[in-house]
């Protein structure tokens, strides 16, 4: 396409391409721009990342370079939005994304940035871990749990093994206790297909009952935790 189907870009300075970018996403919010684009919030955009998301994945298992860039884009795209209206309201813009997910990095990698020697990737994890729960000490956003912070909008079955990978971690949850002879992938994936087909034939929602049990197992396993750092103290 053309750049002489947009007149107005040809007056910009050569610029990169998140600079034209930003521009754009202005202009599109700008009293000239376009009506849908001024009508939007933070709140009625929330999904459509969720969307753009999946149709990344798609164009990854599909290995197609020409759809994943196309959907990046995308997804950038919901980034810069997002920016735009914080800017406009005065609370942040893309530039303060850029330089606080920067900050993060080389914070969060003190063995590729500062000093730090690490054997492998459990001690990567482990580290990061650490300085996660450091940076949010003290503030309003601190994780008192080892199960704040899990996204309460994952679809149920994602925040079920967050859920399981946070308890194990937090050795409130073993494995023996879950391991089951005879089991293979195909086996559990099967089992795990069944439930769905059951439960759908009786009219009810596999999404809505796992989400409700994995709320009922949270409270229990929160309560387990409490109690756990109660005998700890004594």
């Amino acid at each position: 396409m053309s750049i002489r189907v947009y007149p107005w870009l040809i007056c910009m300075k050569k610029n990169s391409a998140i600079e034209d970018l930003l521009k754009v996403m202005a202009r599109l919010r700008s009293p000239t721009g376009c009506p849908w684009d001024r009508e939007q919030t933070h709140r009625t955009l929330r999904r459509h990342a969720i969307e753009e998301v999946y149709e990344l994945i798609d164009a990854i298992e599909a290995e197609d370079d020409h759809e994943m860039a196309e959907e990046l884009g995308d997804l950038l795209l919901q980034v810069v939005f997002h920016c735009q209206l914080a800017r406009e309201r005065g609370a942040f813009d893309f530039e303060k994304v850029c330089r606080l997910i920067v900050e993060k990095l080389i914070r969060r990698h003190p063995h590729v940035f500062g000093r730090t020697k690490v054997k492998g990737v459990d001690e990567v994890w482990a580290n990061w871990e650490k300085i996660k729960h450091a940076e949010k000490k003290g503030t309003r956003h601190e994780r008192a749990s080892a199960f704040d912070g899990i996204p309460k909008y994952l679809p149920a079955l994602l925040r079920a093994e967050k859920l399981v990978k946070k308890a194990r971690k937090a050795k409130l949850l073993t494995d023996s206790r879950l391991r089951r002879k005879g089991e293979t992938k195909s086996k559990l994936a099967r089992e795990l297909f069944g439930l769905a087909s059951v439960i759908q034939s009786r009219g009810w929602s596999a999404e809505e009952l796992l989400d409700d049990e994995v709320k009922r197992r949270e409270q229990e396993l929160r309560r387990q935790e409490q109690r756990k750092a109660d005998n700890v103290r004594i």
